[in-house]
């Protein structure tokens, strides 16, 4: 006997990738949203600091760029595994009863703080910083 059901259209790539942002787990979403918020603060000061430096401010200890771009990227590591070390607590299927945290915690708030820290500095550097010197 045929089933009588029709087939389920197979949806499209971007179809399928739209649903996935639309529906993004809540770990996820902390994670990269703690990382976000932290790249951003530290990236707009690096930004001022270097738009001073390329507008002839002398600043105590010389041009170091490197040095603070070299902290800041640290920084924003450490502070998007910690947020996400003690915002986003693994799932234990008992409801809120008991709460795990586990080092996968952080690794979780470091894999989400490496694309952001980079895509921070770009937009900051390639957009933001153009339109400050412009």
């Amino acid at each position: 006997m045929a089933d009588p059901r029709p087939p389920v259209p197979q949806r499209g790539f971007f179809e399928v990738r739209w649903r996935q942002f639309r529906n993004a787990p809540r770990p996820v979403v902390r994670a990269v949203a703690s990382s976000l918020v932290a790249a951003l603060a530290g990236g707009l000061a690096f930004e001022v600091y270097d738009v001073a430096l390329d507008r002839g401010a002398v600043m105590p200890g010389g041009d170091l760029r490197i040095l603070v771009l070299t902290v800041y990227v640290f920084a924003v590591l450490v502070i998007g595994s910690l947020v996400t070390y003690f915002v986003v607590p693994l799932p234990s299927g008992a409801g809120r009863a008991h709460v795990t945290r586990t080092p996968w915690s952080a690794m979780l708030g470091l894999f989400a703080a490496i694309p952001v820290v980079y895509l921070v500095l770009v937009v900051l550097h390639e957009i933001l910083k153009p339109l400050l010197l412009g």
